[in-house]
């Protein structure tokens, strides 16, 4: 969608080129072939383009995608990383913004360099440098207030115009014969290696203009089509003016003036003293100039998604002027950030802390590139595309650059925005955070894996198990015992997958009946540290339903193993279903658990409670693994496994020898004082001697057998009434613990 009342092409490249060949081109690039030489300057200009050109490319290939509005590149962030994360970043943009307006201020004094030295030799005293730039400040956030937008690019204009005779009466400009003859080959070549980054970070920031024009992308006809193109003819020409630069600054001055001369391009240029002067305020000007015009800006769209603790603040800061809305209220708010810096700061220092900001920026922009193309979401269809492996270098070269820059800055600049990340998603819960964008890339990875597991799946018979366990129940809002124990079983060391059961045919009633069901379920455990996958099914009866559930595949990547059944030890009749459906999962050679829950609180300090019969040869392993993997989830932090062994009495002791081997080959977190032999006798029950030393165990696990469900069906539950929560395990075949 296109603004009509909106500016095209021009004042994207005009605003970018204009803050590209700044300060730092007049300043500091003299002083950089000086000490690197030749190569090594066009190696800065290399470096820094390795870094803007994948941010162009990123930005003009997100900008054809969708629709850029005011905010730049706030808007770009913001709308895919969530509003969260894009507001933490467009803060820190925001700083670097009204900053860069107090750094280009600061260096637009230098041209006065000669009238402060004449004050001195006169007056015999420093004429602060704040006499010139103050009051340049002022003027220049008069001509914003008052005038708007649309003045401000009119200057724009006359200032790049000013700028371009500069560079051409430099270029046109030779040395005198004398200074040609000593120059020789002096300055070509590579030199000076251990200073390269020193000076690369003092140049870095002549590299960060070039997304400048994006932040006018509330203020264009057709943003999709200007912002690609001024950014990218931006940059461009901005990498072609600075290597030709470099040579001409290379082939022209002596190494000594290149070192000592600020503005040593003056000895060159055709009228230099005059012209040089005048292209070096131009630049900083409409540097200036554009900065001014984006900081507000992308203020005024940070308040206009509510970004800020306060409805008051939001709406003093996103209120605009007239039918372009001109932010009156944000442009107050850079200037006099703006301010405190041109009355504080140094070219240098103010360099290094905007540069620290805008790295950050393009980084996150070559990010966003890189996964919408990992992703391959379907609504991703720029209309210009980069390449992925162009986005992902930009981004780690950006991230590297910093560190190179300075390390303390980086980290600081880090914690800085992560502390910003947490207040805003303090105040802001419910709104998207990564995964706006992470999604789709977290997408292509499970899809990835997913096949990989299954095409690899079988080639290693040593695999080693855990535990990928399903569990069916149409008592979910009723019953939180068994998201506990899926919790546990899945936290860590397994999967676990939890149907909610509605009986009924699929209809699209049913159907949104259980999209309804399924919110409510996914809402109450996300205030839980949920670690299972939750689901319903619609089916017209249980035995249905598990049958569909075990024909599934696992989400995790692994085929379910182990199937859970639940049940309430107060209503012993559900004992019956299950028991009907055991053998459907024994079919499909599932390992099966039973889950009866009681009305006690658990009591993780008193622990696991693992009972061993002679019966369970084949659960023993398996009963001792899920004690393992229960016990690793932090409910369970000071609880303990205590193992119960029944044996006749003449196999006691080689027993205790056996478990004793197990645990320590196995490195399980069980005590051998946790290891208790108890002598089968035929006048006492074994459920009585289960009731008696487990009463107060946190969860009992007993094994059984499908021979036992066939004689006593039931009652092999049943009799327990002393326990707490029990856990019943058959394993279709023994586990090993290795």
């Amino acid at each position: 969608m296109s603004n009509k009342q909106g500016f095209g092409t021009a004042p994207v490249f005009f605003t970018a080129i204009s803050t590209i060949l700044g300060a730092i081109l007049f300043l500091r690039f003299g002083y950089a072939v000086g000490t690197t030489g030749l190569f090594g300057g066009i190696l800065i200009i290399i470096l820094g383009h390795l870094i803007t050109i994948p941010t162009a490319l990123a930005i003009s290939e997100i900008a054809t995608n969708q629709r850029v509005e005011g905010g730049g590149e706030y808007f770009i962030i913001s709308r895919s990383f969530g509003l969260n994360i894009g507001a933490t970043i467009g803060m820190a943009l925001f700083m670097s913004q009204a900053i860069s307006v107090a750094f280009y201020v600061i260096a637009f004094t230098e041209t006065f360099e000669p009238f402060f030295e004449w004050w001195s030799q006169n007056f015999g005293w420093e004429l602060p440098r704040q006499a010139i730039s103050l009051p340049v400040m002022a003027l220049l956030a008069w001509l914003i207030l008052k005038k708007g937008a649309n003045m401000g690019v009119k200057a724009l204009y006359v200032v790049v115009v000013l700028l371009a005779i500069s560079l051409l009466s430099f270029f046109i400009g030779s040395p005198s014969e004398a200074e040609a003859a000593s120059i020789g080959t002096q300055n070509i070549g590579f030199f000076n290696s251990k200073d390269f980054f020193s000076v690369f970070a003092i140049c870095f920031p002549a590299f960060t203009g070039m997304t400048a024009g994006v932040g006018l992308s509330g203020d264009l006809k057709n943003p999709g089509k200007s912002i690609p193109k001024g950014t990218m003819y931006a940059t461009i020409a901005g990498m072609i003016f600075y290597v030709a630069v470099v040579y001409k600054l290379a082939v022209s001055v002596p190494q000594e003036d290149l070192l000592q001369y600020q503005l040593v391009m003056k000895n060159i240029a055709i009228g230099g003293f005059i012209l040089i002067p005048i292209g070096l305020a131009a630049s900083t000007l409409s540097s200036a100039l554009g900065s001014i015009l984006v900081a507000p800006r992308t203020l005024q769209a940070l308040a206009g998604d509510r970004s800020f603790p306060t409805a008051k603040v939001n709406l003093f800061l996103a209120k605009g002027k007239g039918p372009a809305r001109e932010p009156v209220n944000a442009s107050v708010v850079a200037i006099a950030i703006a301010f405190i810096f041109v009355a504080l700061g140094s070219v240098d220092f103010v360099a290094e802390i905007i540069s620290m900001f805008f790295m950050i920026t393009y980084g996150s922009l070559c990010l966003i590139s890189f996964l919408n193309h990992f992703g391959s979401a379907p609504s991703y269809r720029p209309r210009f595309r980069s390449k992925w492996y162009i986005s992902l270098a930009g981004f780690l070269l950006s991230v590297w650059m910093m560190f190179q820059i300075n390390a303390l800055y980086t980290i600081l600049a880090y914690i800085f925005i992560t502390i910003l990340y947490l207040y805003i998603n303090s105040y802001h819960k419910n709104r998207k955070g990564f995964e706006a964008i992470f999604k789709e890339a977290i997408f292509q990875v499970n899809r990835k894996l997913q096949v990989y597991m299954q095409r690899n799946k079988g080639k290693n018979e040593k695999d080693e198990w855990r535990p990928a366990a399903l569990c069916i129940s149409s008592h979910s809002f009723e019953r939180d015992k068994i998201f506990r124990l899926m919790n546990w079983i899945s936290y860590k060391h397994g999967f676990g997958t939890y149907f909610h059961y509605i009986e009924g045919y699929f209809s699209r009633k049913s159907f949104t009946e259980a999209k309804d069901e399924l919110n409510r379920l996914i809402s109450i455990q996300s205030d839980d540290d949920n670690s299972v996958y939750i689901d319903t099914m619609i089916s017209p009866s249980y035995t249905t339903a598990i049958a569909q559930a075990i024909q599934s595949p696992s989400i995790s990547g692994m085929e379910n193993n182990m199937v859970v059944f639940e049940y309430d030890k107060q209503s012993p009749e559900e004992l019956g279903r299950i028991i009907e459906n055991i053998n459907l999962t024994r079919a499909g050679a599932y390992d099966v658990c039973v889950f009866g829950q009681s009305g006690k609180t658990i009591k993780y300090r008193n622990g696991i409670h693992v009972w061993i019969r002679p019966i369970d040869h084949t659960n023993a392993n398996l009963m001792i693994l899920l004690g393992y993997i229960i016990l690793s989830h932090p409910d369970w932090k000071k609880g303990h496994i205590k193992i119960h062994s029944m044996c006749p009495k003449e196999r006691m002791e080689e027993t205790r020898q056996e478990l004793q081997v197990l645990v320590q080959d196995g490195r399980l977190p069980i005590t051998l004082s946790n290891i208790e032999i108890l002598p089968v006798e035929e006048n006492v029950a074994v459920k009585t001697l289960i009731n008696k030393h487990s009463a107060d165990a946190g969860l009992t696990i007993v094994g059984f057998r499908e021979e036992q469900l066939k004689h006593a069906h039931s009652e092999v539950f049943e009799g327990y009434d002393e326990l707490g929560d029990i856990l019943f395990v058959n394993s279709q075949e023994e586990k090993v613990i290795s």
